[in-house]
Order: structure tokens, then sequence, then C-alpha cells
């Protein structure tokens, strides 16, 4: 059998073609051509000339060529080019750049850099120049001569026969930012051996989903939506590498602590808000035992407990897994009982007065604080400004109260932050939340810095 010849067609000469029957869709007329949900994408593709896969197509002895795969694509060209197609409003990335041909005063031409926003906009509507675009984007093309019905229909087989994409795999497609970071975290051994999630889920690209939705809870719970693909696109304009690597750490971690009896709760559901409560404990300084400890207990009738009048395995019974109110009484859930398990007195931190706070761990007058407040907080803000990087932990509210102590503890000493708190920074995203133990520890870091910087 001979291999199939390539050839590249203009937009223009390929929809032409078409239109006019040279080409044709007949082969594939059990399957009406998908082309809405694809159409407003593929303005946008061919307008900034990024790739399209070739169209597969199969040639009669008579010259009459049949779409073989790729039909729901020329039937989106033909809707955009002759169709009257008006583009959504919804349509990402709708500006499109472009060189305008315009003519100076003395009436020579040139080219000057302009955008059009193709938004509720037909082909008719576009400039002149990105109406030339469309119509010579090139469009590849394999062509298998010398078909027969018979071989057309083993080609339409061939070509068809493959899955289409999940809906977790499309969402994938949006966190291009992250990709090669989601790779190294699904390819952890935590989900070949320490986890309750099916292959088929897997192959439908759940995994995936669980890395960024994990990423998402933990650091901009505020901003779920389960709508659509509003997740997917927050976390790629706003998540960043650390975070995600932050996330690789702690499944590393949880390889070490995760038994046979406890991966059952790290299912295709509920993984991801465990993976955000683990992210709570790590801030805790208690070791991993501790939390490998707590998972037995839960799965050993502490999941029973109500909290706030709710229970665990009963948040979804109501609304959808995916509901924003739903995670968030998930997760306080989880940390309630965590927080219960551990001994952590929560409530004790957060109605901490800071004037009092510092004035024990700085050792000051608590009349002399309450003056100095005003000034510690002034210091603390343009500090972290400064040094500490968008997005880090250390910027907690709950981490206050501890750096706080420590502006005050440079007046006190008449040291300065600024370099020591840029190198802490740059190598600690986490804290303790018992803030005394916090502070005590960055004391004696920064004590430690001071040594190094002495001998240098």
């Amino acid at each position: 059998m001979a291999r199939p010849r390539k050839q590249v067609y203009t937009m223009e000469q390929y929809t032409k073609n078409v239109s006019e029957g040279y080409i044709t869709n007949d082969a594939d007329t059990q399957r009406n051509p998908a082309w809405k949900p694809i159409v407003d994408g593929l303005a946008v593709t061919i307008l900034t000339d990024e790739y399209i896969p070739p169209i597969i197509l199969a040639e009669e002895e008579s010259g009459q060529i049949h779409i073989v795969d790729g039909g729901s694509r020329t039937a989106a060209f033909k809707m955009i080019r002759f169709g009257n197609h008006k583009i959504k409003s919804s349509v990402e990335n709708p500006i499109i750049p472009y060189k305008k041909l315009v003519k100076d005063e003395n009436g020579k031409t040139k080219f000057e850099d302009a955008e059009f926003d193709i938004r509720n906009k037909t082909f008719d509507q576009f400039p002149k120049e990105l109406q030339k675009k469309f119509d010579e984007y090139q469009i590849d093309t394999v062509i298998h001569e010398n078909c027969d019905k018979e071989k057309i229909a083993m080609y339409m087989v061939r070509y068809n026969t493959r899955k289409n994409f999940t809906a977790n795999q499309k969402q994938f497609l949006y966190v291009p930012k992250f990709a090669e970071q989601i790779r190294d975290i699904t390819s952890r051994e935590f989900f070949l051996n320490k986890c309750d999630i099916k292959d088929s889920e897997k192959e439908g690209g759940i995994l995936e989903r669980i890395a960024y939705e994990s990423v998402m809870i933990t650091n901009f719970i505020d901003k779920w939506n389960k709508t659509g693909n509003k997740n997917p696109l927050y976390i790629n304009e706003n998540a960043t590498v650390d975070q995600f690597e932050k996330l690789n750490n702690n499944i590393a971690r949880l390889e070490n602590i995760v038994t046979d009896n406890t991966k059952l709760l790290f299912n295709a559901r509920d993984s991801f808000i465990w993976f955000a409560l683990f992210d709570k404990f790590t801030q805790t300084g208690f070791d991993d035992v501790e939390f490998g400890r707590f998972l037995n207990a839960f799965v050993n009738g502490l999941r029973d407990k109500e909290v706030d009048g709710k229970q665990f395995d009963r948040v979804d019974d109501t609304g959808s897994t995916k509901d924003k109110a739903n995670i968030v009484a998930k997760l306080h859930i989880l940390e309630t009982l965590m927080n219960e398990f551990l001994h952590i007195n929560k409530e004790e931190e957060t109605h901490t007065i800071p004037e009092e706070f510092v004035s024990e761990m700085v050792d000051m007058p608590i009349e002399e604080v309450k003056e100095e407040m005003d000034l510690y907080e002034e210091s603390l803000t343009d500090l972290e400004n400064n040094t500490i990087r968008d997005g880090s932990k250390l910027l907690d509210i709950a981490n206050r109260l501890s750096l706080l102590a420590m502006v005050a503890y440079s007046y006190k000493n008449d040291v300065d932050l600024d370099d020591w708190l840029e190198n802490y920074a740059a190598n600690n995203n986490t804290y303790y939340m018992d803030q005394r133990k916090n502070y005590s520890h960055m004391v004696n870091d920064f004590k430690q810095y001071q040594k190094r910087i002495a001998v240098a």
C-alpha cells in the first residue's frame, strides 16, 4: 500500500474546494460534524497563525476526495468563511494583533501595529488584513490515494475510533503554564500505590485535575468557582511554580505515612481536600507520623463524629461535591477534627492580643509596645513588600503575630531585618501555627544569619 501524499492548501483554496464539491464530507454523514464547540477557538487559532493538525483525506480514482478525519474542523472553517458565523463574546483571547496597511500624508503605504476585537463579529466585519490572513492560512492535508469505498470505510474506522477528550482532559489544557509540574506530581509513586483511584479515572485525566484543584483550594479557596474552565484558567494566571512544588513535596511526605488502611481516603472525590488539609498540618510543627495517626483514627471511627452538626461523609448529600460551600465545610470538619486530635487550640491563637504577644515575646513593657504598635505595623508592611514574594505562606494573617514581634525585636536591638528576611523567605514557605514557637524559630535563624555574615 503506497504511502499517502502530503499537500498544503491555503484556507481559501481548501474551503472553495469543499464548497464546490471537489472535497466532500459525505463519507462522514453518519455523524454530523460537531463544529459549534470548536468554531470560535479555531478562528483565533487561524488569525494568530497557530497550529492545526492535518486533515486526513481519501481520494478515489475518479478524483473525488472524501474527508476521513477533520470533518468538524472543515465545517467550522466554512461557517467562519461563508456561513456568517458571529464569534461569541465568551471566546478566549479575542484581541487579535495585526499589521494594518495605511497611507501617509504623501500617499506612501506603510504598516502600523493594530488590534481587533473579534467578539460578536463575522468574517465580513474583520479588517481586510485579517480576512487576507485567514484566506492565506495554510492547511496541511494527508491524502490516501486510489481508494475505493471499502478503503475509505477502513480509514474512517482507523482514524475515528480513538476516544474523545474527557471533561478533565479538556480542563487540563487550560493549565499549560504548569503542565510540567502537574506531570511530575501525577507520576509520583503515591498515585500508584497510596490512593484509591481507579485506572479508568486516571486515564480520564482525574489526577491532573486533582493536582491543580489541590493548589486552588490550598492557596485560592476564596476564588473557587466550579463553573466551566474558571478554576484552571485562574490557576494558570495566578499560581506559582513554588505552590506546585510545595504540593509535590507534601505528596512525597504522604507516601511515607499513608497505609493500606488509610489510602481509601485518597479517592477521586476527596484527595484534593486531604492534600489541602496536610498543607495546613505542615504548619503545626508536628512530625508527619502524627498526621498518619490522625488518618488512622479517622478511618477507625473519627469520620462519624459531627462538627457543627455536620458529618464529613454526609456533606455531599446536598449539592455537588464541587460546590464551594461543600468543599469549605469538608475542610473545616477535617481541620477541626485534626486540631482536636493533635490538641491544637486555634481559638486561643486566634484571639491573642497582638500587643500582649509582642510584649511577652520581646520582653518589653506592654505600654511601650502599645505606643509603638502603629510603627511596628507600618514597618512590617514595608518589610513584607520589600522582601517576601507574593503568594508566600509567610504572608498569611495567621503568621503576622510572630513577624510583628520580629519587627519589635529589630527596634529593641537596633538591627536591620531586610537582608535576613529576604533570605529567610526565599528558603521558607511555611511556618508554625504556634506563633510563639514560630517567633523563637525566626529569632534563632536570625542570630545564625548574623553569625554567618560576621564570619564572611
